[in-house]
């Protein structure tokens, strides 16, 4: 028996008017950006040359460039899985069991716990970063000094 909410064959359009049984919009797919395009652009100075910034993603995503020269210092990810994908020019991958190449087409897996540091070749390194969306800052309330639980409410 197919499920009243799922979504037509393939080819079709997804809900007649737009919208599933809920009533609330679907998600819809689409190309973000060209990362070899803006890898292209004269690129000076280090940073993020795109972010994903789609509202209710649960994925963060960042194109960065690192000139020649320049890197990530060695640090740990405690948190974080994070993959990251070489897109233009060169550089090498630091843990503290040595250093590796990093290629155009390089896929490296960055294993949450892990220690790393990256370093831009003479050609410089861009490359795309994706890991599980952080959790926005949270305000809570502070404990008690004398170690009780605060009251309920």
């Amino acid at each position: 028996m197919a499920d009243a909410h799922a979504a037509p064959a393939t080819g079709t359009a997804p809900w007649p008017d737009g919208f599933p049984a809920n009533g609330v919009a679907a998600p819809t797919a689409s190309v973000l950006c060209d990362v070899q395009e803006l890898t292209e652009l004269p690129l000076a100075s280090s940073g993020a040359l795109w972010k994903l910034a789609e509202t209710g993603r649960q994925l963060d995503a960042n194109l960065v460039h690192l000139p020649a020269g320049q890197g990530v210092h060695a640090h740990t990810e405690p948190e974080l899985d994070v993959l990251l994908l070489v897109i233009a020019g060169a550089g090498a991958l630091g843990t503290p069991e040595g250093s590796e190449a990093l290629a155009r087409g390089s896929l490296v897996w960055l294993p949450r716990g892990s220690t790393r540091s990256i370093t831009a070749h003479s050609e410089g390194l861009s490359f795309l970063t994706v890991h599980r969306r952080r959790p926005g800052m949270q305000i809570s309330s502070r404990p008690p000094r004398d170690g009780t639980s605060p009251p309920a409410g």
